[in-house]
């Protein structure tokens, strides 16, 4: 019987940090990652692909806020959706490009996909999840006093617009994601997800936040009961001591390891540490399950046991 995986992509599955920032740029780094997509299918995993959308949904905001003179600025949500139909669009025709190459017929379909979130949730009070562009802190001054953007810096990288992260609570379509699920690759939960309130009379309503997509991807991979929760990144291993001449890569992480580093602060909020909290989450809901942390060039390795950080319940 196949495995289940969900894996979920970084924005360097996306888009490179040394090119435009185009759609056509995007297309080109997504036929590489898909390349690597493919080659997990042909172990003959069922695959369900969640994907951030951080510098897209952050520049497809941009571009409306510019033209709202010229035709009426799209709510934040929305851009979250838009941002799910064109990088689903590039993951199905690349992906479906790759399998065909190496002789699978696989079909492989995008979920335009609602997460429900509390409206009460701390994080609308504390925003952290960086969108957008990275700017000089001049720049980011400067929004912040024309715009009054919430900005944060970016684990040496810059600063960036930072808006709220609220915790997923129910993926709205998982039923459909089910369903098509023995038979396709779903791409759903792109982005983290829409985020949406549920309201008294049961109706459903945009906000303007972005769920993590480790976070989303947790809860997809529970939801669907996955066998293992992949979560792929710029970097092979997580590393405690980052950057620092005492830097240590992790080959293996216990929930209560992974716990300690935490609280010590080893991993930086916005950038490693959901990931690992996603993975702990996994790692404790799924005892005798595994989630994988790695980068997606060494996604086999990881699955073959010779590289990535193996976060385990015990």
């Amino acid at each position: 019987m196949s495995q289940k995986i969900v894996i979920a992509l970084g924005g360097n599955a996306l888009q490179s940090g040394k090119g435009p920032a185009t759609a056509e740029a995007q297309l080109e780094v997504v036929k590489k990652t898909c390349e690597h997509i493919a080659e997990v299918a042909v172990r003959g995993f069922e695959i369900g692909l969640v994907h951030g959308n951080g510098p897209q949904v952050g520049r497809i905001l941009l571009a409306s806020e510019t033209a709202k003179d010229v035709t009426p600025a799209m709510p934040f949500d929305v851009c979250g959706a838009m941002s799910q139909g064109y990088i689903g669009y590039h993951l199905q025709q690349c992906l479906k490009f790759a399998l065909k190459k190496r002789g699978k017929d696989i079909p492989v379909a995008t979920i335009a996909t609602q997460l429900v979130v509390d409206a009460d949730d701390p994080g609308f009070k504390n925003p952290t999840k960086p969108i957008g562009p990275f700017y000089t802190e001049e720049e980011a001054k400067k929004l912040v006093d024309e715009k009054g953007y919430a900005v944060k810096e970016d684990a040496g990288r810059g600063w960036r617009r930072v808006v709220a992260s609220p915790i997923p609570k129910r993926v709205v379509e998982i039923d459909a994601v089910k369903t098509l699920w023995p038979t396709t690759i779903t791409v759903s939960c792109g982005g983290g997800g829409i985020p949406v309130i549920e309201k008294a009379d049961g109706s459903l309503e945009g906000v303007a936040a972005v769920i993590d997509k480790d976070f989303a991807a947790e809860l997809l991979a529970e939801q669907v009961e996955a066998d293992v929760l992949m979560i792929l990144t710029e970097v092979e291993q997580v590393a405690i001591n980052f950057n620092k001449p005492d830097q240590k890569n992790l080959d293996h992480m216990t929930y209560a390891e992974a716990e300690k580093y935490s609280a010590e602060g080893q991993f930086a909020p916005g950038s490693m540490l959901p990931k690992v909290q996603a993975a702990m989450k996994f790692a404790k809901a799924n005892p005798g399950k595994k989630a994988i942390i790695t980068s997606l060039d060494r996604a086999i390795d990881a699955l073959d046991g010779k590289t990535g950080t193996v976060i385990t319940f015990e």
